[in-house]
């Protein structure tokens, strides 16, 4: 036997080591030995185990080689990338090879490979939907609509990522999470939104806020240049969902001008009250300051009644005043449903919890007409919107 060869019948003292091997007999001098028989990990040949090099083992696997060739290529490919777009295996040489897109990293052969990509990427980044919820308000029901709008959205079918902006932290109470990292983690210590955010459920994903966040509302006050776009430029990375959902707190704060700055569209949820009318009034000029000092056209998506009790005049009469301003873009009304307010104790969503109650029914009204409105909107279009102008 020369060095290079492996005595067969050392292959029956291993047969237990290696179940998956073939074991055939054969004849020699009239002495029985057992050959090991195997596929080759490359090319799938079977093949019989006569040399050294032909067999491989780590840990975790034992390869196996039918040729010096199918050896070399083995070694070669552990130092390769596959291509995410072509799925062929390459050596990476270049910086253009590979690129992060949504918190992961992704390799690319070639020019048109990385192309390809960049502009599936552009795609989903022109389609993607930002809305905001905001009134300077509380008690609107912002972070109620907020947390169902986006539960009806992902239950359409529609990836959705729900973003928690009032230190409240509202939405991670209402939902039952909890997470090592929040958006202060994006905003103050520039950690990628991917590595932060946490699963809901099935399209439904979320990024939570805390007590903390009102610290990032210190920093960002004192951030010297564009203290506004602090948000659109933490989120640019974040392009694999339909619609991005924000909750804001109820006041004129940077963070809310930052989520501003950030969404394509407004959702303001008017609670049925003569105080709650009062507010829109303060929300229209902000909008209007945010257009013309910070260039960023912002279109109103939608005003939604919460709280609409018809038994009550100050219902009908706040409805009726909200659609002689704002016309077709007064929402279907979310009416008084105590099993909206018990939801959140429950971690629910009002679809989890109440299925078959009103608040479910409003809430899925809400979601339809949303997407409708979405769709009429293109969001390239979102430069020729009006600020503060209902119908926009």
């Amino acid at each position: 036997m020369t060095v290079d060869t492996i005595d067969p019948r050392f292959y029956k003292r291993r047969e237990a080591v290696d179940p998956g091997s073939h074991i055939a007999a054969h004849e020699d001098g009239g002495e029985r030995m057992a050959a090991a028989i195997h596929d080759c990990t490359v090319c799938g040949t079977t093949f019989e185990l006569r040399f050294a090099y032909q067999v491989q083992r780590t840990p975790e696997q034992v390869f196996y080689f039918c040729s010096q060739r199918c050896h070399e290529e083995h070694l070669l490919s552990a130092s390769r990338k596959a291509c995410d777009v072509c799925q062929k295996r390459f050596e990476l040489q270049y910086a253009y090879q590979q690129a992060q897109v949504d918190g992961e990293v992704r390799y690319f052969c070639s020019t048109d490979c990385r192309g390809q990509e960049m502009n599936t990427v552009s795609q989903r980044h022109r389609r993607m939907r930002r809305i905001a919820v905001l009134n300077q308000k509380g008690g609107t029901g912002k972070t109620t609509t907020s947390v169902n709008l986006s539960a009806g959205l992902a239950e359409a079918g529609y990836r959705v990522l729900l973003v928690d902006l009032d230190a409240q932290g509202n939405v991670a109470v209402s939902l039952g999470l909890s997470a090592r990292r929040t958006i202060y983690h994006v905003l103050v210590e520039g950690v990628h939104p991917a590595d932060c955010i946490v699963n809901v459920s099935e399209n439904f994903d979320a990024l939570v806020s805390n007590t903390s966040l009102a610290q990032a509302e210190v920093r960002l006050v004192n951030t010297p240049r564009d203290r506004f776009k602090v948000l659109a430029n933490r989120m640019a990375g974040i392009t694999n969902y339909d619609f991005v959902v924000m909750d804001c707190g109820p006041s004129l704060s940077v963070l809310n001008q930052n989520a501003l700055t950030y969404a394509d569209h407004i959702l303001i949820p008017v609670s049925c009250d003569y105080l709650s009318l009062v507010g829109v009034k303060q929300i229209l000029r902000t909008l209007k300051k945010v257009n013309e000092l910070l260039l960023h056209p912002v279109s109103i998506l939608g005003v939604v009644p919460t709280f609409f009790d018809v038994r009550t005049r100050i219902s009908v009469e706040a409805v009726n005043t909200l659609k002689s301003y704002f016309k077709d873009r007064v929402l279907p009304p979310i009416r008084v449903n105590t099993r909206l307010k018990e939801a959140p104790s429950h971690k629910k969503t009002i679809f989890e919890y109440a299925p078959d109650s009103r608040g479910s029914k409003d809430y899925r009204q809400l979601v339809k007409r949303v997407i409708s409105l979405c769709e009429a909107n293109p969001t390239h279009n979102r430069e020729e919107a009006a600020v503060g102008r209902p119908g926009a």
